[in-house]
């Protein structure tokens, strides 16, 4: 498997965006919102690096099945979601692709009522986007490929990994 960015490389990353949205934020509190799974591990190490009054929340927004790599349908479940009415939300996703899936649940928590919406990706894919969206935060842009690591996943595994790699074929 080839190793696209290593571990050592998005902790460093991981913590500048940290201070970049403790800046912004100003010491106002926040409510992170990460859309499961494939923030889990990002979001972990990022809310813990962020030097703010923070709740931390869940949604899942999904339209890949298994093994495909093809969008089909998006389901957004926030049973997870406390009230985030008149609250500053940082929604965070493990990556950018078509843009389709964080266009939805930004306006899904604007239309629940948050004070503000800003939208933090740990990867930014080059090449795939459908609709026009611009993230808050960007941890590193990345080539057209299917990568995994890093809570990033093929068929649910890989999650594990402390770096991103790009999936060999055939696997």
């Amino acid at each position: 498997m080839d190793v696209l960015i290593p571990a050592e490389r998005i902790h460093a990353r991981v913590g500048e965006l940290a201070a970049e949205i403790a800046r912004a934020y100003d010491g106002k509190p926040v409510t992170v919102v990460g859309i499961l799974t494939g923030c889990l591990i990002f979001t972990a190490d990022l809310i813990r690096r962020i030097d703010l009054p923070l709740r931390v929340a869940f949604v899942t927004a999904s339209s890949y099945r298994g093994e495909t790599t093809v969008a089909g349908k998006l389901e957004i479940r926030d049973e997870l979601l406390p009230d985030i009415a008149g609250r500053h939300i940082l929604l965070l996703d493990d990556i950018l692709d078509t843009g389709k899936t964080l266009t939805r649940v930004v306006a899904h928590l604007i239309d629940r009522g948050a004070a503000s919406v800003k939208v933090g990706v740990l990867l930014r894919k080059i090449g795939r986007q459908e609709v026009p969206f611009e993230p808050d935060y960007v941890g590193f842009t990345i080539p057209d490929k299917f990568v995994i690591g890093y809570g990033l996943d093929f068929n649910d595994e890989y999650r594990h990994l402390p770096f991103i790699g790009v999936l060999p074929s055939g696997d």
